[in-house]
């Protein structure tokens, strides 16, 4: 299945869920990160419900320290 993911197009498994996505993006430390799916920002607590589907447009933010 392809799906844009941080402005670049990537083949990922057919029904796949959010939570896992992110998993594989950022690992286990997953303070900090925000998570939209075409433009419409997915609550943390949503994202082993969310389904990721076919030419969906997903961003994956992660806060970073600095000055």
């Amino acid at each position: 299945m392809i799906i844009s993911l941080n402005n670049q197009t990537v083949e990922i498994e057919a029904q796949e869920v959010l939570s896992t996505l992110v998993f594989q993006q950022i690992g286990e430390k997953q303070n900090g990160v925000a998570v939209a799916v075409n433009g419409q920002v997915v609550p943390k607590t949503s994202w082993t419900e969310t389904t990721v589907n076919e030419n969906d447009d997903i961003l994956i933010i992660k806060a970073t320290q600095g000055g």
